[in-house]
């Protein structure tokens, strides 16, 4: 793990700062080619991608601090200000929101302009996930032996902290302790992988699908799906019917891809 990358003179470069930078650069370009081509403003592109970054981080570390309410009782404003703790569902649902405030003040339709986000912000995700894995921030998985499992003992979370208070998995480990340099499921690889390749698909229906919603709609579907089934293999607390909050919400948006999907197939049948 390589939380911090390097330094120059005061400044330091993170790792999960440089992707998520990178993920937003290169989510941009690919929604600004897309305007363009679709023959959109190219400037409320690079505006949507300003919205994105401020209120997606703003709604990751919201829904971060509620579902840590006590601790942010304790300490509101390290809480606050550490550059730590997001979590991506809080971000998805604020951005999407303010775009949509901002699509309508342009007159342009919500569903259109999402389908031209909708490949962009899949493989952003996926890009930004790798800062994920370089921090060592908690987002990897359970312990693995498979030859690919990935020390994270030098992260900002390792597994001996990680894993305390998943006695399911402590039991296994003398003195339920889980040791640093226990190999785990790389799952913030596995999502870029995943979402790489599901960009692609997004990318090559993107000129076939119709009427406008209809791509969108499938991007719900796969970000669900994808979030749903890794879940199963990272550390993240169950807290209904053996699910997770991440899996929770997920099921929620393959329902709305798939309910949204029906209701603009019954308007213009496929």
């Amino acid at each position: 793990m390589c939380p911090r990358l390097f330094q120059i003179g005061p400044f330091t470069i993170y790792g999960y700062g440089l992707m998520l930078a990178l993920g937003f650069i290169i989510a941009s370009y690919v929604l600004t080619e897309e305007f363009k081509r679709r023959k959109l403003d190219a400037n409320i592109a690079s505006t949507i991608t300003l919205i994105a970054l401020f209120a997606g981080i703003a709604g990751c570390k919201i829904l971060y601090l509620i579902e840590n309410w006590n601790d942010f009782l304790l300490d509101p404003a390290g809480m606050t200000f550490n550059p730590g703790g997001l979590t991506y569902f809080g971000g998805f649902l604020l951005a999407m929101g303010c775009i949509a405030l901002y699509l309508r003040k342009k007159h342009l339709g919500f569903l259109l302009a999402a389908d031209a986000v909708a490949p962009a912000l899949m493989l952003g995700y996926g890009i930004a996930r790798i800062g994920c894995h370089l921090a060592g921030d908690g987002d990897y998985g359970f312990p693995t032996t498979l030859p690919w499992g990935t020390d994270y003992a030098k992260g900002t979370y390792p597994p001996s902290y990680a894993f305390r208070d998943f006695p399911e998995i402590t039991k296994n480990f003398p003195g339920s302790i889980v040791p640093d340099h226990t190999p785990c499921h790389p799952t913030p690889v596995y999502e870029f992988l995943i979402c790489t390749a599901m960009f692609f698909l997004l990318w090559k229906m993107r000129k076939t699908t119709s009427p406008y919603g209809k791509l969108f709609m499938i991007y719900l579907v796969l970000a669900g799906l994808e979030r749903f089934m890794i879940e199963f293999l990272r550390l993240n607390p169950r807290i209904l019917v053996g699910l997770s909050e991440a899996q929770l919400i997920s099921l929620l948006l393959i329902g709305a891809g798939l309910i949204g999907w029906w209701k603009l197939s019954v308007k213009q049948p496929v």
